[in-house]
């Protein structure tokens, strides 16, 4: 049975290894010779009666205990982060916080969150899915996200907490010189038998392709194939020129340089947005977020929804009930 009082200088040395993948990078990461790293390890080992790393002389890899280990060390670390800094006056470590891109609603709230709280460092990271980013918050390499928690696996989401943040009209990215661009909103019936991309293929994403597959199969819209995964906004706008295919979106999504964004209609279909992060993270830039959500809601009327809007029933009853 493992040690009830397990130190956290252990679990902090497991925590370094785990994410650098490397026992050099890791002691330098911690400041210590590589030896008393190794020994930290092998200690910790011992006490849980669980081997950790596979090692080779070539690559360090988590074990399955290892993986079950990872989430558990750092919410052990956050309270212990937490509680030194509620008694030594200092500031809580950084927050990292994924928004998927710039300009959106989350963008948006994080701004507020840093007007509400300025002696929190809240750090924006611009990654692509709640699909990776869930998975990266509890493993532990990333704290807060936005997205579609109703389209997260069961298991992934007991381990988050969530708070409906908005109600997003969704939209359609086209180029300017497409036939609907002079719109100023697009039916969805119109739209019967066109190709529009969503995201398939990008297992980040999987959680807004299925959304767009529920919304796309009630009225007559083909999914578009998978295009290669780009990177920047650059090479998103070349590959999404060369496949020709408009592109599901949201109404605040920032328009590419030729393009432009036009709501749907009859019905708006909506896409629910949620702030999500780790159960039992204790951080007062999380606090921060969560107070900026609410007061954006109330004050833009995001968790207002247009009547007869679509949207699956799943997510309605994920989005009235925060977990």
């Amino acid at each position: 049975m493992p040690a009830p009082d397990t130190d956290p200088r252990l679990l902090r040395a497991f925590l370094a290894v785990a994410e650098e993948l490397h026992f050099t990078r890791a002691a330098a990461r911690l400041f210590v010779a590589q030896q008393a790293l190794s020994r930290d390890i092998r200690r910790l080992e011992r006490e849980l009666g669980a081997e950790l790393f596979v090692r080779t002389t070539r690559q360090v890899a988590l074990t399955p205990d290892g993986e079950r280990l990872l989430p558990y060390a750092r919410r052990v670390l956050d309270a212990h982060d937490g509680l030194a800094a509620a008694f030594s006056g200092g500031p809580a470590r950084p927050l990292l916080v994924d928004l998927n891109s710039e300009g959106t609603t989350a963008a948006r709230v994080l701004e507020r969150a840093r007007e509400i709280a300025p002696e929190c460092e809240l750090m924006a990271r611009f990654e692509s899915g709640l699909t990776w980013a869930a998975s990266e918050i509890l493993a532990g390499r990333l704290d807060v996200s936005f997205g579609r928690a109703a389209g997260l696996a069961p298991g992934v989401r007991a381990g988050l907490s969530v708070q409906p943040v908005r109600y997003e009209p969704m939209a359609l990215m086209l180029p300017a010189s497409h036939p609907l661009a002079g719109r100023a909103a697009i039916g969805l019936s119109e739209l019967s038998g066109t190709t529009v991309y969503a995201g398939a293929g990008n297992e980040r994403t999987r959680e807004w392709t299925e959304l767009a597959a529920l919304l796309f199969a009630a009225w007559g819209i083909e999914l578009a194939p998978p295009v290669p995964l780009a990177v920047g906004v650059a090479e998103f706008q070349r590959v999404i020129a060369k496949a020709g295919h408009p592109v599901l979106a949201v109404v605040d999504f920032p328009p590419l340089p030729g393009a432009v964004v036009r709501p749907l209609v009859d019905p708006i279909p909506l896409s629910p947005l949620a702030l999500v992060w780790r159960k039992g993270l204790d951080h007062p830039g999380v606090d921060a977020l969560r107070t900026a959500s609410a007061q954006l809601g109330t004050a833009k009327g995001w968790l207002a929804r247009p009547p007869g809007a679509w949207l699956p029933e799943r997510d309605l009853t994920l989005m009235r009930n925060r977990s």
